[in-house]
């Protein structure tokens, strides 16, 4: 099983966190519990741009392109708090984005102008970002998306004590719907800047001027406020010594070579570390590689900041003193026991809805270690998610010295409790570097087929551990904002683990990338033409469903070139051009 990571923020050390707590000291300025002016309309956001720090210093590796700049600028909120519903009704339809307005229980919508929000993964465009010299010249001048779900702290004592909004925006392609929001009383981290890009600064010292753009102010009343930077970019040899930490200035920033952007999901690191530095793995694990011909080519994370970066920082997550919006969720724990009593549930409690959605992240690749040489793969990425109502719930039950456990899936009503189960088939552990953990049976299955939509090919990946790696809808009933296992290490369990609870909640869906030896497409011996990816949900139909009809989805690709050099073109789904 492979699950990938974005790794452009593996080792960069956790400022957004550090940031966090900053910005209570430098914007409140005052004794605990005072609360912001209250602005002059009710139920309307009160928007800032502040920043947590006076000076930032990041780090320039020998060797690597430039730097990754995290420059702990926030928005803060207050009055009431900053929402958005963002949704598509499909991908032949454009993206809608609405402001969600809270006064008590009085509840307005304003739209966004059509055509500003392009995708889901945050406002484009937002600040405006100039780097000068030392000798005063503009060196840098760029532009960055927000976020309002990026990592976040309190403004002071009296705001919520955690926030209800999700903890990312979604990079899939095929996100449907998403909410994003700052708590009233909270602040949102802007520094997303070009992660997908590093900025080519020498070493020495920097003034960076970051301000809001004007149709953003103008929208939602933000003061024309420009906070000023002092960057100090320090060049760093082989031999600097590890991943270093965060200075007195607030701020180093560094990353593997070469980091592109790309979207959440199982991949080869996911697998090796669960998340980004859970185990404190510095890198990516091995010597695999993704994408078109050896190049790194991961698809993008859909954490914030603070949670890509977790385990890097040991001061990460809510406790006495601090919040960040990092909540690190608990390990899921299985039914006590084996169910007993007759199998069964009644035809009207709520079950999931397991959909596939198309194929992307497509290219033809020369295989991963273990794949046969002087081959032609077909890579892709894939998810399954679920559109409810109700969470998939299924759990493992190993008989003393057994290498399969049972599986069952459980079944709750509308109050959340357990009122049926039904055996689901099996769940199997996987002993491989890479994998080790347990791998329910039958949870999808890919296919390549001919124009004709005949089987040609089929993936060797039949087995997975469940986690919640994408939010793809989370405006369906029942979405669950802030599911517990989005990473294998809090899904998975262990080669001594005697049960085992795998859910895949409302709204998520679970992104596995298939690169590995045996995934991918062997396509060596295909002749050029029109071919089509096949995802299938609950292949086996071991899961019951609210609705099976939409358990399938094609994705069209045409092959063509020559052998060991063959290539592929991927038409856009409607609207989504997402090869």
């Amino acid at each position: 099983m492979t699950r990938s990571q974005d790794r452009k923020g593996l080792k960069r050390t956790a400022f957004a966190a550090g940031a966090a707590l900053t910005v209570v000291a430098a914007v409140t300025g005052s004794a605990p519990g005072a609360g912001a002016a209250p602005a002059s309309t009710p139920g309307t956001p009160k928007l800032k741009l502040v920043a947590a720090s006076k000076a930032v210093t990041a780090d320039r590796y020998e060797g690597n392109a430039g730097v990754y700049l995290d420059l702990g600028t926030y928005v803060t909120v207050d009055n009431a708090p900053l929402e958005f519903k963002v949704t598509r009704k499909s991908y032949k339809d454009p993206i809608v984005a609405q402001q969600i307005l809270r006064d008590g229980s009085k509840v307005t919508t304003k739209a966004l102008p059509a055509g500003l929000v392009k995708d889901f993964g945050g406002l484009p465009d937002f600040l405006e970002i100039s780097i000068k010299n030392a000798a005063g010249v503009e060196v840098q001048k760029s532009k960055s998306n927000f976020c309002p779900n990026n990592a976040s702290g309190r403004l002071r004592p009296d705001a919520p004590a955690t926030s209800h909004y999700p903890e990312s925006c979604s990079t899939n392609p095929f996100t449907l719907g998403s909410v994003w929001g700052v708590e009233k009383g909270w602040a949102a981290n802007t520094s997303a800047f070009d992660y997908d890009r590093p900025v080519d600064l020498a070493a020495g010292e920097y003034t960076v001027k970051v301000a809001v753009a004007k149709k953003y102010r103008d929208l939602f009343g933000i003061p024309n406020d420009q906070p000023t930077i002092k960057l100090t970019v320090r060049e760093i040899s082989d031999g600097g010594g590890g991943q270093g930490g965060v200075g007195g200035v607030g701020l180093t920033a560094r990353t593997a070579p070469g980091a592109p952007a790309g979207s959440g999901g199982h991949g080869a690191s996911h697998d090796m570390a669960g998340m980004a530095g859970m185990d404190g793995m510095a890198g990516m694990g091995g010597g695999h590689h993704f994408g078109p011909r050896g190049a790194d080519a991961p698809t993008p994370s859909a954490l914030s900041h603070a949670l890509e970066a977790r385990g890097l920082a040991h001061h990460l997550g809510d406790g006495a003193g601090h919040t960040d919006g990092s909540r690190v969720a608990p390990a899921l724990k299985p039914a006590t026991k084996r169910p007993a009593g007759r199998a069964g549930v009644a035809a009207n409690v709520p079950k999931p809805d397991l959909r596939s959605l198309p194929a992307w992240d497509i290219a033809v690749t020369d295989g991963e270690d273990g794949d046969a040489a002087g081959k032609d793969y077909l890579a892709f990425s894939a998810n399954v998610w679920n559109a409810g109502p109700a969470p998939l719930v299924v759990d493992g039950f190993r008989k003393p010295g057994a290498d399969l456990m049972d599986s069952y899936q459980y079944f709750y009503d509308a109050k959340g409790k357990q009122v049926g189960y039904a055996p689901a088939g099996t769940m199997e552990w996987d002993p491989r570097i890479g994998h080790e953990h347990w791998h329910f049976t039958d949870f999808a299955s890919y296919r390549l087929l001919a124009a004709d939509q005949h089987e040609i090919v089929k993936s060797g990946k039949e087995a997975f551990c469940l986690a919640n790696t994408d939010a793809i809808d989370y405006t369906v009933k029942n979405a669950n904002w802030h599911p517990n296992n989005t990473d294998l290490s809090t899904a998975c369990g262990q080669q001594n683990s005697i049960s085992v609870r795998e859910v895949l909640d409302v709204g998520s869906g679970d992104t596995y990338t298939q690169y590995r030896p045996g995934q991918s497409f062997d396509v060596t011996d295909l002749p050029n033409g029109t071919y089509y990816i096949q995802v299938i949900a609950n292949p086996a139909n071991r899961l019951q469903e609210t609705n099976t009809k939409n358990n399938v989805s094609l994705r069209k690709v045409v092959l063509g070139g020559t052998a060991g050099a063959r290539t592929v073109s991927v038409p856009p789904v409607d609207l989504v051009n997402a090869p």
